[in-house]
């Protein structure tokens, strides 16, 4: 696996390439991706970082696994492709948007536009196979993108980090809480959110006071 990675996150996690258990994961990605079909594609696994530099991240979004259907990956937690059939949990997230902060429902559901101004779209796992949710867990990835986490933690101050469901909140034991805010709620799933623990967590609008209040510009979601 040919790590190509935005050269900010390059600097914070070049000891995680060296590793043991990054070169076993990347033997195990390649012969995946070899193998079966895997998503997202190659080129897009570290899209996440890309498109959120080390230095520029002032949201943090965890998710857990890709979209492991045809075409929807592109290595952003909950985003899809311009032109892609929403999924679930997103047209949820977008609801809550709309809700929050009276914007109408967006045509496209590519959240690059929340990448490029801040927002971490980070899921736990980075890879998938086709059609098995949860296929490429436990193989490092975890890991590695824990370690993210944590240099964001450590070396970033006022972060906000979104934490939205059970997994995501177990997360919580890498931040540290006196120098970042935690928002947290029931994941999007409409399994959740018909229970009551999405809907009316208001945390797009709560991010952007907090950020106004550090001085810095709100994210336009």
């Amino acid at each position: 696996m040919d790590v190509k990675i935005h050269p900010s996150w390059k600097e914070q996690l070049l000891v995680e390439f060296e590793k043991p258990y990054f070169k076993a994961l990347s033997g195990f990605v390649k012969e995946q991706y070899a193998l079966y079909t895997c998503y997202p594609k190659g080129s897009d696994i570290f899209s996440a970082f890309d498109h959120c530099p080390f230095d520029k991240t002032k949201v943090v979004i965890m998710g857990q696994d890709p979209y492991h259907g045809p075409g929807q990956a592109h290595g952003m937690c909950f985003s899809v492709k311009d032109g892609v059939a929403h999924p679930p949990s997103l047209i949820n997230i977008f609801k809550e948007v709309g809700n929050d902060l009276g914007t109408p429902y967006p045509e496209s559901g590519n959240l690059e536009r929340w990448a490029d101004q801040g927002v971490l779209l980070l899921n736990a796992t980075l890879s998938v196979r086709a059609h098995e949710a949860g296929s490429h867990q436990g193989k490092g990835w975890e890991i590695f993108t824990d370690s993210a986490i944590q240099k964001l933690s450590e070396k970033r101050d006022g972060l906000i980090f979104l934490l939205w469901g059970g997994f995501a909140k177990k997360k919580l034991k890498l931040i540290d809480t006196s120098k970042h805010r935690v928002l947290t709620s029931g994941h999007p799933s409409p399994l959740s959110a018909n229970r009551g623990y999405w809907f009316g967590n208001k945390h797009f609008s709560q991010t952007n006071i907090i950020l106004t209040k550090d001085g810095k510009k709100p994210i336009e979601w």
